[in-house]
């Protein structure tokens, strides 16, 4: 067996792996990271596009912003549309000045990767039979095996990284893990399009015959999703059927027109919210979608995942360098605060906006009702914006 030691062992390599990596490396504290998929997998792999403002500022200070803010789309607002006409949501003027970035994830990880490569850092791809164990001792370990060799990784701290169907919060004693979750009777049918966007800004729409998002990831692609049930065939979404539905449920009476183009991708992403607690056992500590879920309709994925490995470094610098376990032990609750607020705003977002299938007058009026509050009332237009846009890092 190949013996290996390090300071923080990383699961996964994604983006909270790879930037907890990259922050850690910045204070001077060692790293490795193990992933079973291979590097052009985990470069091509598309997910979230939305970042916050306080995700925009951790990725410039952790030094890999340069491409982000060369080519993120940077957008001032949303708009919500329901019954055939669009309102604005401002986010600068509604949250004192701050914005969001439309920045595809799988960019975020291909400038991670160039940056830890670039430094040396170790990332051991396509590893299989990953396993984390003695996570309550003060020495925990990953094996796993690499190239067919089996490899030990000893570590001070592993940090899970691994996604909602990886390995290290199974580590963690079920009696130990309380685990919140709710599923939604409906999911998103998401295309990725080579259509130049016709709008500059995200439009959320809500509409009789479900769900609609318009998106982008570049000036050339668009990204556009419809409310589907959850256990849709695909197989029954031929292209022409897709553009149909979207242009019923986006295009407006004052004769906006949704630009078609050759569909690139499709596929069917279910909704749900799901949140563990604690996010720590041990030396083991939980981070991004290993620890919590929400869904996709508040855009907070993959800022969640960057808000808890801002918390995670800091508290490993200070654990490491000062030898303070302070921070380390607060961790869970640090990061749970902002989780269940982001929780809640996905929730609440996706509750107002989708269509649910035991729904009667009683309840569209309801939605209508707080569509139009909000678009209305500048109180609650703010409360979107802000935590649209992102609640302060510290």
């Amino acid at each position: 067996m190949r013996k290996l030691r390090t300071q923080v062992g990383i699961v996964g390599a994604g983006p909270a792996g790879l930037l907890l990596s990259q922050l850690l490396y910045l204070h001077g504290v060692e790293s490795v990271i193990v992933e079973n998929r291979s590097r052009d997998y985990v470069e091509h792999r598309v997910r979230a596009g939305v970042l916050e403002q306080g995700s925009v500022d951790v990725l410039n200070e952790a030094g890999v912003g340069e491409r982000m803010r060369r080519e993120g789309l940077l957008h001032h607002g949303i708009e919500l549309r329901f019954g055939g006409s669009g309102h604005r949501i401002d986010f600068p003027a509604l949250t004192g000045g701050r914005s969001i970035t439309v920045y595809g994830q799988q960019e975020v990880v291909k400038d991670l990767i160039a940056a830890r490569l670039a430094a040396d850092g170790q990332i051991l791809f396509e590893v299989s039979d990953v396993a984390v164990g003695q996570i309550e001792s003060s020495s925990p370990r990953i094996t796993f095996r690499d190239s067919g060799d089996e490899v030990e990784l000893s570590c001070d701290a592993i940090a899970g990284c691994d996604g909602f169907h990886g390995i290290c919060r199974q580590a963690i004693p079920v009696e130990i893990l309380r685990v919140f979750e709710r599923a939604y009777p409906f999911a998103w049918l998401g295309i990725l399009a080579e259509a130049p966007p016709t709008h500059d800004e995200l439009i959320y729409a809500y509409h009789e015959r479900g769900f609609a998002l318009y998106s982008m990831r570049s000036p050339q692609i668009t990204r556009l999703y419809l409310q589907v049930a959850p256990d849709e065939d695909i197989a029954k979404w031929p292209d022409e059927r897709i553009w149909r539905e979207l242009h019923a449920r986006l295009e407006t009476a004052d004769g906006w027109k949704l630009r078609e183009g050759s569909v690139l991708e499709k596929g069917i992403t279910g909704m749900r919210s799901f949140v563990v607690e604690p996010m720590q056992h041990g030396r083991l500590f939980l981070a991004g979608d290993a620890a919590h879920i929400v869904p996709p309709t508040g855009a907070k994925g993959m800022n969640l995942a960057v808000a808890d490995v801002r918390v995670l470094a800091r508290a490993l610098t200070a654990f490491f360098k000062e030898q303070r376990r302070n921070l380390l032990d607060a961790y869970s609750v640090t990061c749970l605060k902002r989780v269940w607020r982001a929780e809640h705003f996905s929730w609440w977002m996706t509750s107002m906006l989708h269509r649910f299938p035991d729904d009667d007058g009683f309840q569209h009026r309801l939605q209508r009702s707080q569509l139009e509050y909000v678009v209305s009332s500048p109180a609650a237009a703010a409360s979107l914006a802000e935590n649209y846009v992102g609640l302060p890092l510290d």
